[in-house]
């Protein structure tokens, strides 16, 4: 995709100037392929977060020879447009809420103001190179425009860093950040009444607001469920590591960050049938309908009682498909590294 190559000083790596576009540099999917392109190339990070913004990254896309793009946003159209108006090369990831309509969970970008989905669709339409996290995400992606070339390249996690530790407890946790419509996308409803029909099992929600917290509180959840707020990333790795499940009993997904986290620390997933979880979990988890927590209360009593090797299999399939490794494999690929 990217052919232009300028030699280092020995004469042997391409060193492709890359202007990495971003809105939320923290999130760790985001890091890691700064990580990831930053071994190979020569990386400039713009961190776009006004729209004063726009020409500082129109200067570093000026700089580069190709635009890399996380999320299909205000951000992500300007990105394209310098790219396109400066002859450079461009590269989006769609990390799934950009091409979402639910408006009845009002979620996703397309539910929004009319000029954000005009933002999409002409990232979607103009992008050199369109990176959908997961096969649905793809589908929901040509459902709006058909890129002139897109390609599926799955998020990654560190399974270095999230890796099972110690003795296991009779534990089942979920995580929800964000605020809003989290409830009904993530099912935390769903997942705080099949607490109650599971009394004698833990049950932990993790990464809530205050809002949602206190929307959860007046469900009246039993004393064995417990409603935690925003965790470091090694607190949220110790409780992976103490649960036995983890539940994402979402309406929609893109792909499931802290599910495959979860997985990747030996945690038996317990998911809904929609969106990306099954291209996750494969046959590694059980499957319950959207909404229902009787269904769920069952489930999860068939998953805290499963087999160590089941939780094996969830972390095996994490290593395989989902580690950094195939990201980055994946990735180079794409950009016609040799």
């Amino acid at each position: 995709m990217v052919d232009k190559m300028v030699k280092s000083a020995n004469g042997t790596r391409p060193k492709i100037r890359v202007a990495f576009i971003c809105y939320s540099p923290d999130a760790s999917f985001i890091r890691r392929d700064y990580k990831i392109l930053s071994k190979y190339f020569s990386v400039e990070k713009f961190n776009y977060r006004r729209p004063r913004d726009a020409f500082g990254m129109m200067r570093a896309v000026w700089r580069s020879d190709v635009s890399f793009s996380w999320f299909a946003a205000g951000h992500a159209f300007l990105a394209v447009l310098f790219s396109k108006s400066l002859r450079k090369k461009s590269v989006v990831v769609i990390g799934g809420y950009e091409v979402a309509y639910a408006p009845e969970i009002n979620y996703g970008q397309l539910t929004q103001m009319w000029h954000k989905r005009k933002f999409t669709e002409f990232v979607l339409r103009h992008a050199d190179l369109v990176l959908p996290v997961s096969d649905f995400t793809k589908g929901e992606s040509l459902h709006v425009i058909k890129p002139k070339n897109i390609a599926v390249i799955y998020n990654s996690v560190d399974t270095d860093k999230f890796r099972p530790s110690g003795k296991k407890r009779n534990l089942i946790i979920t995580v929800a950040s964000g605020w809003g419509s989290v409830i009904k996308l993530k099912g935390l409803d769903t997942f705080v009444t099949a607490a109650i029909k599971n009394p004698e099992l833990e049950f932990a929600v993790l990464g809530l607001s205050e809002i949602d917290m206190a929307t959860l509180e007046a469900l009246d959840p039993s004393k064995n469920v417990k409603l935690l707020g925003h965790l470091s990333r090694d607190e949220l790795i110790k409780w992976y590591q103490e649960a036995k499940v983890y539940c994402q009993l979402s309406y929609r997904e893109s792909f499931g960050m802290a599910l495959a986290e979860a997985m990747s620390c030996e945690c038996i997933p317990v998911v809904t049938d929609r969106g990306a979880l099954p291209e996750v979990v494969g046959d590694t988890g059980f499957y319950v309908p959207y909404g229902d927590p009787e269904a769920t209360a069952e489930a999860t009593r068939k998953a805290i009682t499963s087999s160590e090797n089941l939780r094996k299999r969830s972390r095996e399939r994490v290593m395989d498909k989902f580690c950094i490794e195939r990201r980055e494999t994946e990735l180079l690929k794409l950009l016609r590294v040799d």
